[in-house]
């Protein structure tokens, strides 16, 4: 089963990580892109007390489909994620509500992807603060934070759900969602 391994950070200076980035032989693959990513739920909370996601996500004009299970966090967390491109979003959408799934919640960002050709690394603009996160083998995650002046002290292993919920506990705000607008609100 494909695993994603991976970190995140919070990111102070976005274009000093790019220097940084460029530095350490990373080449950018995709600009800075819109997405937004929308996860799915059976009545009660079924994937989530499972520790399961299901979510469809549109990155510029791409559609993908992805269920994670089987959460396992150390020092980075790990993942089955089983993904696939889908045609049309919002067909995608009218059938998982047909099979009984609703939306449970929705966060956006802008991200960029960069590489060295043997993981990916991420920056993403989201409402709540700018992130990174490495993705590949553990040693080349833990070498590649290290290039950033990344110490293990500040990993992330949280998804972005559980970041909004202490973001939103911490100030307080009514936002239901992790979009620009509604943090505007």
């Amino acid at each position: 089963m494909p695993q994603e391994i991976e970190i995140k950070f919070r990111v102070s200076d976005l274009r000093a990580l790019r220097r940084k980035l460029n530095a350490a032989g990373f080449r950018l693959v995709t600009r800075r892109t819109h997405e937004m990513n929308t996860l799915y739920d059976l009545p009660g909370e079924i994937l989530r007390s499972r520790n399961e996601l299901l979510r469809i996500r549109k990155y510029g004009s791409a559609w993908t489909l992805t269920h994670k299970s089987g959460t396992i966090k150390a020092h980075h967390s790990s993942r089955i994620e089983l993904e696939t491109g889908v045609a049309d979003g919002k067909k995608m959408d009218a059938i998982l509500r047909a099979l009984g799934y609703a939306p449970s919640f929705r966060y956006e960002k802008l991200r960029a992807e960069w590489t060295d050709g043997r993981g990916q690394v991420v920056t993403d603009e989201t409402p709540i603060g700018n992130f990174c996160e490495i993705e590949g083998p553990p040693r080349w995650i833990d070498a590649t934070a290290k290039k950033l002046e990344v110490n293990r002290a500040d990993y992330i292993t949280k998804n972005y759900a559980t970041l909004f919920l202490e973001w939103k506990q911490k100030t307080k705000s009514k936002a239901a969602e992790m979009t620009f607008k509604a943090l505007e609100s």
